[in-house]
């Protein structure tokens, strides 16, 4: 057999092994994400390279790209480029910063000199803003290698790019950051920059496997888009050390938003720290819950309690009791506050291109017009009450836990000619509306799966502790089994 028909026939059964791998049972100890934060020693004994290190990744994307459709855009020969400066800088002992090297992916919805910012929307087609988001422009400072941009949903709304779920290519991996959580649970990178407004972060992430902060309101720097009052930015990853490490040399460097603290904490991922007791928080979305996924939640619950962990339940509580009565229609509270907070600039792109934006942006504007300022000003007021009754549970347990995401990726097949539209194709953000409303940060654990799909369970504490709320989730991480439920 000739060299060249040998390669050939390498390559062939490495992309079926890999297209299998793609659609394997999931299982939260067997699966084995992508990380960066454990190469970075073959980096410093010269075992490996960045370089290396990003030729995996492409491997991965050639592979599996095609199915998944994670990026709508890739810079492939410029990654190559700067993972070689990389190298040299690592080579020489002057790397910039833990994570130079790491090839990274960035939402379309965030601003890129060197690639189009689109945002899922066919009006924003080819658009180049020509400059950096604030985020964008630190992970550049701290070595970062920009590999490209990944699939929003329009506008990080309900309408859907193309995206498929890495573990099952008929469900969605959920929104509005489709391609960040996909690229990261695909091991096409090890990290992805996604945002949230309601659920955009944490629901993806629930439903792919991932790791992922969303910080606290205004914990990291927006740059320009200063947009509605819940919009954060926040990293997806295979690792809660790569997640940690991204979120705080971006911190480092731009600070919060405007009037906020910023996210602040170790320079290197906080130690693990075992919680004494957590508020397990319904929502109004446990009454939805599938009764496998309400199991496996429950039989985590209980290895907590075994771990002399408390668990703290409205039952047992007036403040949790309170709390939940607050939260009762968060989802009206956060769809209407949102929906308002974008209704000027969904109006004005409506009315110049009307044929390039979706069906389900013009229903979100039609909800938003039919709003006044009062009614503004009412759900505002709910979201301070949720905040008020949150910190009044500060004393009561040292965070919350609940579900992520709602059971397993939901299946969707596309909008069929003629048809209703599906309200919510990426999936119901109901268990991610809470910690948007309270401005507090989250981080999500994949420790549940059902069906053979990754189920991923939160921790949100209070405003400004995002160090504790990634302690406290890299204990139960290391310390807790994961729960599979067939």
């Amino acid at each position: 057999m000739d060299p060249k028909h040998r390669a050939l026939k390498k390559f062939v059964s490495r992309l079926v092994i890999n297209l299998e791998n793609l659609m394997k049972r999931y299982r939260c100890n067997q699966f084995k994400a992508l990380t960066y934060f454990d190469a970075v020693h073959d980096f410093q004994s010269f075992k490996s390279t960045p370089r290396k290190y990003l030729e995996k990744c492409l491997e991965q994307i050639a592979i599996k790209e095609h199915e998944v459709k994670a990026f709508v855009t890739l810079k492939i020969e410029t990654a190559r480029q700067q993972a070689d400066e990389s190298t040299q800088r690592w080579m020489e002992g002057r790397q910039l910063s833990l994570i130079d090297g790491m090839p990274i992916g960035i939402k379309d919805l965030i601003e890129t000199f060197d690639m189009p910012t689109q945002m899922g929307c066919e009006a924003y087609k080819g658009y180049s803003p020509g400059n950096d988001n604030a985020l964008v422009w630190a992970l550049r400072e701290a070595g970062c290698i920009v590999i490209g941009k990944t699939v929003t949903a329009e506008l990080g709304g309900a309408h859907p790019g193309p995206t498929k779920n890495p573990f099952d290519l008929t469900r969605t991996p959920g929104g509005s950051s489709s391609g960040s959580a996909a690229a990261v649970a695909a091991g096409m990178v090890p990290v992805a920059i996604g945002s949230q407004v309601g659920g955009s972060i944490i629901r993806p992430a629930g439903y792919c496997g991932n790791f992922a902060l969303k910080p606290s309101q205004g914990g990291l720097h927006r740059g320009e888009r200063q947009t509605t009052s819940m919009s954060t930015h926040g990293p997806h990853a295979g690792s809660i050390e790569d997640m940690w490490q991204v979120a705080i040399e971006i911190a480092k460097r731009t600070g919060g938003d405007p009037g906020y603290l910023g996210l602040h904490g170790p320079s290197t991922p906080p130690q693990s720290i075992k919680p004494k007791s957590l508020i397990f928080l319904e929502t109004e979305g446990w009454v939805s819950v599938d009764d496998k996924t309400k199991e496996a939640f429950a039989q985590f619950l209980e290895t907590c309690e075994k771990n002399k962990i408390t668990i703290c339940k409205r039952k047992s509580s007036m403040l949790v009791e309170e709390l939940e009565a607050k939260i009762h229609n968060a989802s009206e509270i956060a769809n209407s506050i949102t929906s308002w907070e974008n209704r000027w600039g969904y109006r004005n792109l409506i009315n110049k291109t009307p044929e390039k934006v979706s069906e389900r942006l013009k229903n979100t504007l039609k909800k938003a017009e039919a709003m006044t300022p009062e009614m503004y000003q009412h759900f505002i007021l709910q979201r301070a009450y949720i905040r008020q009754a949150h910190k009044m549970c500060a004393p009561s347990a040292d965070a919350i836990v609940t579900l992520s995401c709602p059971g397993p990726a939901p299946k969707w097949s596309g909008d069929t000619d003629g048809g209703a539209l599906v309200a919510r194709p990426t999936g119901d953000p109901v268990f991610n509306f809470a910690s948007s409303l309270m401005g507090a940060p989250c981080v999500t654990i994949p420790m549940l799966s059902v069906n053979s799909l990754p189920v991923g369970i939160q921790i949100i504490t209070q405003p400004e502790e995002d160090a504790r709320a990634t302690s406290y989730a890299r204990w139960i991480h290391k310390n807790l089994p994961p729960v599979d439920s067939d």
